[in-house]
């Protein structure tokens, strides 16, 4: 990940969250979220979907994009309205910039009452859900792959609703199985019986709304 930091060349700090701190500390539950937070340190907005902007991909990756909607398209697969629907992701970059300009004033920005009743609540079973995702992670590190399997699947059952867990673990295991490359950490899902989860990206996205994957939490 780093090489691909150092290669855009940003101007700002880059850091990767590679335990997952952000997660826990902000509620964030896919990528990519965004939080917005003040000169002040204070929470303007909680973690929600949002994007700098139009898309851009590499030029293979466009392609494997592409191909897969075509295919979707013609089988009338459902999981491209669930992935399409909700945010909108060319506008989302509007309203920091309104935010930027107006700070305060803006009205995108909450109040912290507000930034409360936004946030995602943690109830028991989320709190298992964040420690059993630590413990399959730390058990794959060490390599002891079916106590990782099974924490992991038990992080899933109780807090379904957090895709940062599902594609953490989709991605490790597909990646492995492809053997790395360019595509491998795009694997998320089974391609045979060896699969040790109940779902895969595919499958779960299909399942699920439009407009759940990335819900709407923001009218520009």
């Amino acid at each position: 990940m780093r090489e691909y930091v150092d290669a855009a060349r940003p101007q700002h700090p880059s850091l990767i969250d590679t335990e997952h701190v952000l997660e826990r500390a902000f509620g964030v539950v896919n990528i990519p979220n965004v939080i917005w937070i003040d000169e002040a340190g204070m929470i303007v907005r909680p973690a929600e979907p949002g994007w700098a902007g139009p898309a851009e991909y590499p030029e293979w990756l466009a392609n494997l994009m592409a191909e897969r909607e075509r295919q979707a398209a013609e089988k009338g697969e459902e999981a491209l309205a669930a992935l399409r629907a909700g945010q909108d992701r060319n506008s989302y970059a509007d309203a920091i910039r309104d935010w930027a300009a107006h700070g305060d004033g803006s009205r995108f920005a909450l109040t912290p009452d507000e930034v409360v009743a936004a946030s995602r609540p943690r109830d028991r079973a989320k709190s298992e859900a964040a420690a059993r995702f630590e413990l399959g992670t730390d058990a794959w590190r060490r390599g002891d792959r079916e106590s990782a399997f099974a924490h992991w699947r038990e992080t899933h059952r109780l807090d379904p609703d957090n895709w940062t867990y599902k594609r953490q673990a989709w991605s490790l295991v597909g990646n492995e199985a492809a053997g790395g490359g360019e595509l491998g950490r795009l694997m998320q899902f089974g391609a045979d019986d060896s699969w040790p989860f109940d779902g895969d990206f595919n499958r779960d996205t299909a399942a699920i709304p439009p407009g759940t994957y990335y819900p709407k939490t923001i009218d520009i």
